[in-house]
């Protein structure tokens, strides 16, 4: 159960101003107004203790690029911790470090988190990656938003804010999860996930016709008969 009715998101970052546009604009921006979710952005540099607030450095054994190092994240990370024992102690809280050789994120661990966690800790690496000693002294969890590599652990805190928020009661109409792709998997806990993922029908909008470059696009009859045994059955065999 949800600590008092609110999922708290902490980003760890060094580039705070990247998640402004998202983070306000359409449903999380309403689920955050109605105190579904909260999220706090915290600059990683404001955890450093030299003046040229520098969170990087040279990788031992060599290598291209730097890494991010262990002691402003280790800080930043005991603050937000601070803050939510000030609250309750009862919070359940997960630390996430992203990383490409993470465990992959999927619809399945977004349903558990929103149903068992108050707090998720997200840690955004940047460069070649975060020290190792990180993973290791915050039991943290490394996960990856899919088989290939990102520019940053931005996108990824974003894609995994997306896909909790919105099942959490109150962010979107629980009809409209029920349609959609992968609900199978999760209520009635099918054992295994496609590895296209869980299919969902096609869907169709007006025009009836839609004539593009001379030619004809039309909308499948069967949706048009207004017959929805028939509807239902149809849109079954496409998700197969």
């Amino acid at each position: 159960m949800v600590y008092n009715g609110i999922m708290k998101f902490d980003i760890i970052t060094i580039f705070p101003k990247i998640f402004d546009s998202y983070l306000n604009e359409s449903i999380l921006k309403r689920a955050r107004e109605k105190k579904i979710i909260e999220i706090k952005i915290h600059n990683l540099r404001d955890f450093t203790k030299d003046r040229h607030k520098k969170v990087d450095d040279r990788p031992y054994g060599g290598g291209a690029g730097m890494v991010l190092t262990a002691e402003p994240i280790l800080k930043a990370v005991n603050f937000i911790k601070s803050k939510i024992k000030g609250k309750s102690a009862s919070r359940k809280t997960k630390i996430i470090v992203f990383s490409a050789k993470g465990k992959q994120f999927n619809q399945k661990m977004a349903y558990d988190w929103s149903k068992k966690l108050d707090n998720l800790i997200l840690i955004s690496g940047r460069y070649e990656g975060i020290d190792e000693r990180v993973k290791r002294i915050l039991k943290a969890e490394e996960i990856c938003i899919g088989p290939y590599v990102l520019t940053d652990g931005d996108v990824a805190a974003m894609a995994i804010i997306s896909a909790v928020s919105r099942l959490l009661p109150g962010t979107i109409k629980w009809e409209s999860l029920q349609e959609e792709s992968f609900f199978n998997v999760l209520i009635k806990k099918e054992k295994k996930v496609p590895e296209n993922g869980a299919k969902e029908y096609p869907h169709y909008t007006r025009p009836e016709t839609l004539m593009w470059k001379g030619k004809k696009y039309a909308v499948p009859k069967i949706l048009l008969l207004g017959n929805h045994k028939k509807i239902q059955e149809w849109r079954k065999k496409q998700m197969k």
